[in-house]
Protein backbone atom coordinates (compact mmCIF):
# COMPACT_ATOMS: atom_id res chain seq x y z
CA UNK A 1 0.00 0.00 0.00
CA UNK A 2 1.23 3.21 -1.16
CA UNK A 3 2.21 6.23 1.53
CA UNK A 4 -0.70 8.23 0.45
CA UNK A 5 -3.64 5.39 0.34
CA UNK A 6 -2.13 4.20 3.43
CA UNK A 7 -3.08 8.21 5.13
CA UNK A 8 -6.05 8.79 3.48
CA UNK A 9 -7.49 4.97 4.76
CA UNK A 10 -6.23 6.25 8.11
CA UNK A 11 -3.37 2.82 8.10
CA UNK A 12 -0.66 5.20 8.57
CA UNK A 13 0.80 4.72 12.17
CA UNK A 14 4.42 6.84 11.82
CA UNK A 15 4.48 8.94 15.05
CA UNK A 16 4.60 12.91 14.12
CA UNK A 17 7.91 14.54 14.98
CA UNK A 18 7.93 16.38 18.99
CA UNK A 19 11.09 18.51 20.67
CA UNK A 20 13.77 20.47 19.46
CA UNK A 21 14.14 18.48 15.95
CA UNK A 22 10.76 19.52 14.46
CA UNK A 23 11.43 22.94 15.39
CA UNK A 24 14.70 23.46 13.92
CA UNK A 25 15.47 21.95 10.23
CA UNK A 26 18.70 21.71 11.02
CA UNK A 27 18.61 20.23 14.47
CA UNK A 28 17.73 16.48 12.50
CA UNK A 29 20.47 13.72 13.49
CA UNK A 30 24.08 15.26 12.39
CA UNK A 31 22.41 18.49 11.72
CA UNK A 32 24.37 21.47 11.44
CA UNK A 33 23.00 23.59 14.08
CA UNK A 34 25.79 25.06 16.27
CA UNK A 35 25.23 22.66 19.23
CA UNK A 36 24.65 19.65 17.51
CA UNK A 37 27.77 20.45 15.96
CA UNK A 38 29.80 21.54 18.88
CA UNK A 39 28.74 18.47 20.59
CA UNK A 40 29.42 15.90 17.92
CA UNK A 41 32.91 17.68 17.28
CA UNK A 42 33.77 18.66 21.21
CA UNK A 43 36.66 15.64 20.65
CA UNK A 44 38.15 16.75 17.29
CA UNK A 45 38.62 20.28 18.81
CA UNK A 46 40.71 19.01 21.81
CA UNK A 47 42.78 17.00 19.45
CA UNK A 48 43.25 20.13 17.20
CA UNK A 49 44.25 22.47 20.18
CA UNK A 50 46.42 19.78 21.49
CA UNK A 51 48.38 19.48 18.26
CA UNK A 52 48.49 23.30 17.58
CA UNK A 53 49.70 23.82 21.82
CA UNK A 54 52.31 21.18 20.47
CA UNK A 55 53.56 22.55 17.42
CA UNK A 56 54.03 26.34 19.37
CA UNK A 57 56.07 24.31 22.08
CA UNK A 58 58.46 22.86 19.58
CA UNK A 59 58.65 26.23 17.55
CA UNK A 60 59.52 28.06 21.21
CA UNK A 61 62.42 26.13 22.02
Amino acid sequence: MGLEKAIKHGKEHRKPYYGAKAVDQTCRNHGSCPWCMGNRLYHRRKLEQAASDSVKDYLAK
